[in-house]
């Protein structure tokens, strides 16, 4: 589904949702203007089927299996919330009349796999700040996580698993990004590009060394 950038200076409670609070605590939150924007859902994720990076690293922490999960914490992706508190990042979002990124829908909804890629709360099984999860690439767990459907990739993706996972990258990294640099790849024939999925995969790569792909 084809999304568009839209930013108007409305205030929500979904961030407060995201955060746990209800109530007055809710008000407190939004008065003091930490404000969302309900967006058009990126792509149709059924985000009730999200279980979480603890659920993922039940089987994807062991060694011997290349320890995904611990690959994920030390990666762009596990930090790109944290990252919405940088001064680069405060530039940025200034510019969009954003005053703090880290609880701005329009960041988040890139920043954080809570957002579904929307700009609303999409589940409360993920916090905003475990930036971008497992999910967030390889799509919803629910339908796939047992061994004996991931045993098998064709149950797997039937079950709702995004492969390859290359597939979810061009959800945010594309020319809606306020970052966005259409040189800021060189391709393998020495084309400058926006976005190489090849070449990005090397920073954020994952592998288990007993799956052949």
């Amino acid at each position: 589904m084809a999304r568009t950038l839209h930013f108007p200076k409305s205030m929500d409670k979904n961030f407060a949702i995201c955060l746990g609070l209800s109530g007055a605590a809710a008000v407190a939150v939004i008065s003091l203007g930490i404000g969302l924007t309900v967006a058009m859902a990126a792509e149709e994720r059924n985000a009730a089927n999200y279980v979480g990076t603890k659920m993922c690293g039940v089987c994807h922490k062991k060694e011997d299996s290349g320890n995904q999960l611990g690959k994920w914490q030390e990666s762009p992706h596990a930090k790109a919330f944290e990252r919405l508190a940088t001064t680069e990042a405060k530039e940025v979002a200034k510019k969009l009349g954003v005053e703090n990124p880290q609880t701005s829908a329009k960041c988040l909804k890139c920043h954080s796999t809570t957002y579904n890629f929307t700009e609303a709360c999409a589940t409360e099984k993920i916090k905003p700040e475990e930036g971008v999860t497992c999910e967030s690439c390889h799509g919803p767990g629910k339908d796939y996580m047992k061994k004996s459907v991931m045993e098998n990739r064709k149950d797997a993706i039937a079950g709702g698993m995004t492969y390859p996972a290359t597939k979810s990258c061009a959800q945010c990294h594309n020319e809606q990004s306020p970052t966005w640099k259409a040189d800021r790849y060189t391709t393998k024939d020495g084309k400058k590009v926006g976005f190489d999925a090849e070449l990005a995969y090397q920073k954020i790569k994952h592998p288990n060394p007993k799956v052949k792909h």
